[in-house]
């Protein structure tokens, strides 16, 4: 399958004009991405609204790019920072509206609350059956390598991961790499 678009969503601290969110839209080029501010963001609040709001949000305007790009949904890849990649894989395994995608990208999938390692955030994630890319730093207070392996297994395929040692949960300093990390991926779905 041929992918036409991709679209990303941010973490719950930044935009659509994050830095890294830019860095894979100028590597992907010219395959079209739509960087996207969630609700909250575009009203100038700065908390998230709650889950469902986000992943409606996700649906929607994942929905209406493929229309604009006159393909399925089937033929675009979705996905983001930390909270944006979250929103995108419980839109993608909604068991009453599931968006169907070629593939979803977490790039520091945020497990559970720093320093709350007992409030996972995997209730989902054995519904998550597209092809799926993680991209996390060895640091990443949101989740360890180890916790993430765990959190993984539920997967009904295995996913693609990639570790960044050293890296914090901002991956700071590795927006080249998780661009083409998400470029090489983008070749396999």
């Amino acid at each position: 399958m041929v992918v036409r678009g991709v679209v990303l969503f941010p973490g719950a601290g930044s935009s659509r004009d994050h830095a890294a969110l830019i860095a894979i839209e100028n590597h992907l080029s010219p395959l079209p991405v739509l960087r996207v501010d969630f609700p909250y963001r575009t009203a100038g609040k700065k908390f998230p609204d709650k889950a469902p709001v986000l992943v409606q949000c996700v649906k929607d305007e994942v929905r209406a790019f493929a229309r604009e790009l006159g393909c399925e949904t089937t033929e675009l890849v979705i996905g983001g920072r930390s909270m944006g990649g979250r929103m995108c894989t419980m839109a993608s395994s909604d068991s009453e509206d599931q968006l169907s995608v070629a593939g979803v990208v977490c790039i520091g999938y945020p497990l559970h609350p720093p320093k709350k390692p007992e409030q996972l955030r995997t209730e989902h994630l054995p519904r998550l059956a597209v092809k799926a890319l993680f991209i996390s730093g060895t640091r990443d207070e949101f989740g360890t390598p180890e916790e993430l392996a765990s959190a993984f297994a539920l997967l009904p395929s295995p996913p693609v991961v990639h570790l960044i040692e050293g890296g914090r949960h901002e991956l700071k300093g590795h927006d080249e790499r998780v661009a083409t990390l998400l470029k090489d991926w983008l070749r396999t779905v």
